[in-house]
């Protein structure tokens, strides 16, 4: 696979981007094509390209003719055959003949394959269509070419006559974009208009970015799920989540390193508190296999910050050029920022302190929210389910308060080394059940059990937890998990991921911006979560 190490930079010009947004329809009748016309104009799409291989039944000449009468917005019509992805399995001069049909009734766009493209244009050689404009498509399902391939494949489809080179590939790796966005660049200079869309969940960041580095649409469903081809944002998200619109090429890229990402609430997070600030960055989440060939692929301060979520924070730890002290003793990395001033990457851990201000909030609201100098963590036994990045965070933070500390994790030999780094005990995650040196216990669940979608799991069993006078979980999605809703029943206080995930979120947005954090608006963008 070629990954090389890429620099992009995005040229200067302009503060704000001229990337359209194209809501795709593919429905089985000219009614419903209609309706989806107008509610994209007023969801605030620019454009509607009409799949016009998804219609139950066509008759080129009436349904074009209806469909640009009625028309909202500007159409681009497809009409995709299978051998390119598409629906349409019928005579190849037919599908032709409709795509002429929509030229002579003033589409605004048609959409011809590359494979075809010269065929097309001989078939309309000397006659001048004033109005459309001619996209010139290539489809890879199965990988991203090099940038070399990238590049001749645009001047094939430029040498074809085409007002619009479109390529769409495919991600096997979150890496394989860079070459994307390269060629998107350079085709911005040389004044070709290019839509260059990179599919599967690890090509978002094309779908999203090419407002930064020029590409002329992108595209956004009306309906979450409900997509032409694989990884499409809605267009509520790209709006909204993302603010596609305010999107420049001086933008900062920040986002969430992690696999799985999708579940995250994050770029809700930090996207509305950069706006609340008038803060030029966008947050956005980054499924990533290889975190070492994504910090090395996406070099350049275009991207100058990232979250690290599992399983990436103890890897990030020996890929930062700096580590905070802390973040080295827990031997974890949740936070990394790239020095504008010479590029080099610099680890923070904000884990450990929205955890540990969480639980210890928890416990001051048990006891009538009594406030010491003194943690009320001190002293007690605090039980750390999971050996990882978040678990050491945990257990770092609560050996600090002066906590005494058992580890206890699937594999025993994690634990033990975890427990042996900090002063602590280890216990075979099997054996926990059993484990009852004293009442009034701390529990701690740092691992993925119980998240979303396998919300059925819990890392203990419900009679085990009456040993426990608080019970406190760092998956956050679902907000109840099993484990908490059994101690809440169990008469257990209980402290949610939540707590966890505002607090670490506090002293990520610090470090991403240098302005202090929003908090009240934190908790009020999260409220209704």
């Amino acid at each position: 696979m070629d990954c090389p190490n890429v620099l992009i930079t995005a040229p200067s010009v302009g503060r704000k981007n001229a990337t359209l947004i194209c809501v795709p329809v593919i429905a089985e009748s000219v009614e419903k094509m209609k309706i989806h016309m107008h509610k994209a104009k007023a969801e605030g799409a620019d454009l509607v390209e009409l799949r016009l291989d998804s219609l139950n039944t066509f008759d080129p000449f009436q349904d074009i003719n209806t469909l640009i009468h009625h028309r909202p917005l500007p159409l681009l019509f497809t009409y995709r055959p299978k051998w390119e992805g598409g629906m349409y399995d019928g005579d190849e001069n037919k599908r032709l003949d409709a795509l002429r049909v929509a030229m002579e009734l003033g589409a605004d766009y048609i959409d011809v394959e590359l494979k075809v493209a010269h065929q097309f244009y001989d078939s309309i050689r000397g006659k001048t269509y004033n109005q459309t404009r001619v996209v010139v498509s290539s489809h890879n399902f199965e990988l991203t070419p090099s940038t070399e391939d990238l590049s001749n494949l645009v001047a094939r489809i430029q040498a074809t006559g085409a007002d619009i080179v479109k390529i769409a590939t495919t991600a096997v790796d979150i890496a394989d974009v860079a070459r994307m966005f390269q060629i998107m660049v350079h085709s911005q200079v040389r004044h070709v208009p290019l839509i260059g869309i990179v599919m599967d969940d690890r090509g978002l960041i094309s779908r999203v970015l090419c407002a930064k580095f020029g590409g002329y649409l992108t595209f956004g469903t009306l309906e979450s799920g409900v997509v032409s081809a694989p990884g499409q944002p809605s267009l509520k998200d790209l709006l909204h989540l993302y603010n596609f619109r305010a999107l420049a090429p001086d933008t900062k890229v920040y986002g969430l390193i992690g696999k799985p990402v999708s579940h995250s609430k994050s770029p809700m997070l930090l996207n509305e508190a950069f706006k609340s600030v008038g803060f030029n960055g966008v947050y956005i989440i980054l499924l990533v296999d290889n975190i070492a060939n994504f910090l090395r692929t996406y070099s350049s301060t275009d991207f100058m910050g990232f979250s690290v979520t599992i399983p990436h924070k103890e890897t990030a730890v020996k890929l930062c050029d700096e580590v905070d002290p802390v973040a080295k003793s827990i031997g974890a990395v949740n936070c990394i920022i790239r020095r504008p001033t010479d590029g080099k990457l610099i680890g923070y851990n904000t884990d450990y302190i929205g955890a540990i201000s969480a639980i210890e909030d928890g416990l001051r609201g048990k006891h009538n929210g009594s406030s010491t100098v003194v943690s009320p963590l001190a002293g007690k036994l605090f039980v750390v389910i999971g050996a990882g990045g978040a678990g050491k965070a945990v257990a770092y933070g609560a050996k600090e308060k002066g906590a005494r500390v058992v580890i206890a994790n699937r594999t025993y030999d994690r634990a033990r080394e975890l427990a042996d780094a900090i002063g602590g005990e280890a216990l075979p995650l099997a054996d926990l059940d059993n484990f009852h040196l004293e009442d009034d216990m701390i529990l701690a669940n740092t691992t993925s059990i119980g998240m979303i979608p396998k919300v059925d799991e819990t890392p203990i069993s419900k009679h085990a937890l009456k040993h426990y006078s608080l019970v406190f979980d760092v998956v956050y999605t679902p907000k109840m998990t099993r484990l908490l809703k059994e101690a809440e029943e169990a008469g257990v206080t209980i402290v949610t991921g939540f707590e966890m995930f505002i607090g670490q979120a506090y002293g990520q947005f610090e470090n991403f911006t240098g302005l202090p954090a929003p908090k009240k608006l934190f908790r009020q963008i999260m409220k209704d979560y």
